[in-house]
């Protein structure tokens, strides 16, 4: 497998980069319509839009990414991944936009602890060091006890396990087939899971309102296809502690949109679940290299 070049990565990281962006301006989007909406309408827009966007896409191609092997682990990466949409969405009727994504950033160590467990990759002391110190760091931002904590706190939590569950088996099946084919049967089964929920909850959905549900599904789209393609030219390594840039980008829509200023509390928070990320993936850069000949 050739190696990537200094041009790749510095395109990853910039592919990665607009990922967050359309991610973070997804989510602040998000959370006004589901303070107008039920949250499963507002899931729904965001994986019927990416169904009908991959179809579009690929067109005549789509026939080859219908194919697969891992019928069941689709199944389970799409419902996992709903699980890590509806619950980031549905905490946003309740916290900040900041600490939401400050939470749902865990997910790296946590994928990090699920690929130990279920993938049997190594996981030495350091590496379990940096896990409890972003666990840390989530309890101080949702400060179980006091005045501030809500059980709400809890969802973008249960938001980073889904994430985390997803990656990893993206990861499995990605061994041997196209990310198409993970995105088309994702938003397929995404899409017919919420539509089954749609008479029990829907919501007449107001003129105004339209254009924006059309680009919640169009940013998700667009961040995932920008996200594959980043991990495709450039190791994960190089570009995945460039992830923590959505806690910044988060912040700065909930201030400019709903005018939400964390507090010095989720700041520390924040920068200890970032340090304990960029500790894991900096340790894992540098075994593969000492591993290398």
């Amino acid at each position: 497998m050739q190696q990537p070049t200094e041009a790749s990565t510095r395109q990853g990281i910039l592919l990665m980069l607009l990922s967050l962006l359309l991610f973070t301006a997804m989510d602040a989007l998000a959370k006004g319509l589901v303070q107008r909406y039920p949250t499963p309408q507002v899931v729904w827009a965001r994986f019927a839009g990416q169904l009908f966007l991959v179809i579009l896409i690929l067109n005549i191609r789509l026939a080859p990414a219908l194919r697969t092997r891992h019928p069941r682990l689709h199944a389970l990466r799409s419902l996992t991944q709903m699980g890590a949409t509806g619950f980031f969405f549905a905490s946003l009727t309740h916290i900040g936009l900041a600490e939401a994504t400050a939470l749902a950033d865990i997910n790296p160590v946590l994928i990090t602890l699920g690929a130990a467990i279920f993938l049997g990759e190594k996981l030495g002391p350091r590496r379990l060091a940096g896990v409890f110190a972003a666990m840390i760091g989530a309890l101080i931002i949702i400060r179980p006890g006091a005045d501030v904590f809500t059980p709400a706190a809890l969802l973008p939590l249960a938001c980073a396990v889904c994430y985390a569950a997803s990656a990893l088996l993206t990861r499995k099946v990605g061994m041997t087939e196209s990310p198409w084919t993970a995105m088309f049967y994702g938003a397929l089964l995404g899409t017919l899971a919420t539509s089954a929920l749609m008479p029990a909850v829907w919501q007449p959905i107001a003129t105004a309102d339209l254009w924006l549900f059309a680009v919640v599904g169009c940013l998700g789209t667009a961040a995932q296809i920008c996200l594959i393609r980043a991990f495709s030219i450039a190791e994960a390594g190089a570009i995945a502690p460039f992830g923590y840039v959505g806690i910044l980008l988060a912040t700065l829509w909930g201030v400019l949109f709903y005018d939400e200023w964390p507090d010095a509390l989720t700041f520390l928070g924040a920068g200890i679940i970032v340090a304990s990320g960029l500790y894991i993936w900096h340790r894992e850069t540098r075994a593969r290299r000492q591993a290398q000949p």
